[in-house]
């Protein structure tokens, strides 16, 4: 759905000026698809250069009545029957509920528990909302009240659902695919520090050894010398006798 079909549709079934589409969006449509007052205006406009909108009457102080065009009326058919509806393809609540074994059970009923309240608040506010309308045998009043029903029932539905689940997380089942996720995130941190401290020992101890190895090197290098050394005093001595 957009804002575009929704003005045409008020407007399909009578004339209205901006002001008065205003206060019957609010009336009807809001929980739907809420709009603000400037966007309801500026799809009037965008309507009316459209042609899918036409001003229909003038009055005081620069009032205009709008009313549907054939272009809006056949725009309006086009959407209802050929255009398949988009609908929410991603819900973040719902969402939350695959992972909700991360956190203890007492948080994952809280986060279900807040869920079912605010759809009993749902639920109350469209109860108000058939209490106190005004149904009369008009197309947006009789057609109103059936979507009205769809949410008393989804938010009816959605509270009990709610309420199961937040039972639910706390069953044993639950409980131990919640621990055992976290027992493994914890384990692979422990295993982490210990793979590490493993590395660092290890480093210890082949730097340790490498300078031992060093320290010998250093050793046999300096007794090579001194052996050469005293080679070389011999045969200088040798070599001073035999003159």
């Amino acid at each position: 759905m957009s804002l575009r079909h929704a003005v045409l549709g008020l407007l399909a079934e009578s004339p209205a000026s901006g002001y008065d589409l205003m206060k019957l969006f609010n009336a009807t449509l809001t929980n739907v698809w809420p709009a603000t007052q400037s966007q309801v205006y500026g799809e009037l406009n965008k309507l009316t250069t459209a042609g899918l909108v036409e001003v229909a009457a003038h009055g005081p102080r620069g009032r205009k009545e709008y009313a549907i065009t054939e272009d809006g009326l056949t725009e309006l058919r086009h959407w209802l029957t050929e255009v398949t509806p988009s609908g929410p393809a991603r819900h973040d609540g719902l969402l939350r509920v695959f992972f909700l074994g991360v956190i203890t059970p007492l948080e994952a009923q809280t986060y279900l528990l807040q869920q079912a309240e605010g759809a009993a608040r749902a639920r109350a506010s469209y109860e108000h909302i058939e209490q106190t309308a005004h149904w009369d045998e008009e197309m947006i009043s009789v057609y109103g009240r059936i979507a009205l029903e769809y949410g008393l029932r989804m938010s009816a539905a959605h509270e009990e659902w709610a309420r199961w689940a937040a039972e639910e997380v706390t069953s044993a089942k639950a409980q131990k695919a919640g621990e055992l996720a976290r027992r493994q995130h914890t384990g692979r941190g422990a295993g982490d520090d210990q793979e590490k401290g493993d590395h660092e020992e290890n480093d210890h101890v082949e730097g340790g050894r490498g300078a031992g190895d060093r320290e010998v090197e250093h050793r046999e290098e300096a007794d090579r010398a001194a052996e050469a050394e005293k080679k070389a005093e011999a045969g200088e001595k040798r070599s001073g006798d035999g003159e």
